[in-house]
């Protein structure tokens, strides 16, 4: 059963035309168990946006993806119901994955390691390629796709990821929640170990708050090709690289690092000159805009509060400076990405710092999306093209 923001959104259309829907007959409404909401079966919404958009039926189409997982709203993301921008700052990175993974552990899960030695000429997102590929390759029962198995799979896959990261602080340092007890050895510690030199107690709570926001946001294009894999049911390495194929773009997880870059050219040029020059080459302002939120990014608020916790009068004036150009200029709200790069410029991590947080992250949901599509019939997706007739390449 779909909540009545979710029917609206499926149909393109506001509220109150989707209550007209049921006024009219055409959709039927039932109460929630709180008796406060009504819900819509899927299959009726379905049937009425096809109506609705002409459609018709053809021997094959591309599935339509119902989730439990993370549901997207004004105010952010909902992680199995519950605000995520709340979670960024009551639990831990791993709590935050057995919940979106429904495995019901928490402190007693373990997050070990594979032991792995990566060549020392691997940059930083090849690392973590290497990581994943070469734990699957160690692993003799891979293909073990019950859940227990997977999840054993994913905490084992993220503790690699950080730890075959190159080092630069010495020990892990605390992860310290507000009103929560000190946390040794915790995902959100080791990472920022392997990115700030010498890393506070305060900064770790900031990754750890990076973490969780970023731990998945429904279907983003990465999640998609992460359960096209499981539809085929490769085994969760495989399916991990192939979102990790897709995350490598710049304009997924590679958009904090343009954001980066452009937070240091304010600082060397100004907002208008530095603004203009990365319209005029770019095309576009990373960090900018987003397909979801109408308006600012929920998430960017919520790291721009850690930003401010943490950054220089000068950090804080080149972010302040381009959130008003844009603002003045009638462009696009900030989104996450600016959040994550200025949050980690701010606590002077290198310049991809921001991409890994967003790919460790990222496992966290990619790994429910893939349980989840376990549960679904196999091989269910299957788009089809529209034959625009023969087309020789472009100088053939």
């Amino acid at each position: 059963m779909l909540q009545s923001e979710e029917a609206a959104r499926r149909l393109g259309v506001k509220l109150p035309t989707l209550y007209a829907y049921v006024s009219r007959g055409l959709l039927t409404s039932h109460p929630a168990g709180d008796g406060r909401r009504s819900l819509f079966s899927a299959e009726d919404v379905e049937a009425l946006a096809k109506r609705s958009q002409g459609a018709r039926n053809t021997e094959t189409k591309l599935a339509t993806v119902m989730t439990s997982v993370t549901q997207l709203r004004d105010e952010g993301p909902l992680y199995r119901g519950r605000p995520a921008t709340e979670l960024a700052t009551s639990a831990t990175y791993e709590e935050v994955a057995e919940l979106l993974w429904g495995s019901g552990l928490t402190a007693e899960a373990t997050w070990r390691p594979f032991s792995l030695r990566p060549p020392s000429s691997l940059g930083t997102a090849d690392r973590l390629r290497w990581a994943v590929l070469m734990a699957g390759a160690d692993d003799p029962v891979r293909a073990d796709l019950r859940p227990e198995a997977v999840t054993g799979v994913a905490r084992r896959l993220v503790a690699t990821m950080v730890a075959v990261l190159p080092s630069e602080a010495k020990g892990c340092p605390w992860l310290r929640l507000p009103g929560g007890p000190q946390l040794k050895d915790t995902v959100a510690g080791r990472l920022a170990a392997k990115l700030i030199v010498s890393p506070r107690s305060a900064q770790v709570a900031a990754v750890n708050a990076a973490l969780v926001l970023l731990a998945d946001h429904e279907l983003a294009a990465s999640t998609l090709a992460v359960r096209v894999a499981a539809s085929t049911r490769a085994h969760p390495y495989d399916a991990v690289l192939a979102g990790l194929s897709v995350v490598a773009g710049p304009l997924h997880g590679g958009a904090s690092q343009l954001a980066y870059g452009l937070l240091r050219e304010i600082d060397r040029l100004g907002p208008q000159r530095a603004v203009d020059e990365v319209l005029r080459w770019q095309g576009r302002l990373p960090g900018f805009g987003h397909s979801v939120y109408g308006g600012v990014d929920p998430r960017f608020c919520a790291l721009r509060d850690l930003f401010d916790a943490a950054a220089s009068s000068r950090w804080r004036q080149c972010l302040d400076s381009v959130v008003a150009l844009a603002t003045a200029r009638g462009l696009p709200e900030p989104n996450v990405d600016l959040g994550l790069a200025a949050l980690t410029l701010a606590m002077g991590m290198p310049e991809d710092g921001g991409r890994t947080i967003f790919t460790v992250a990222r496992v966290a949901g990619w790994i429910a999306h893939y349980l989840e599509e376990l549960s679904e019939p196999p091989v269910r997706y299957r788009a089809r093209a529209v034959y625009a007739g023969r087309r020789d390449p472009v100088g053939l």
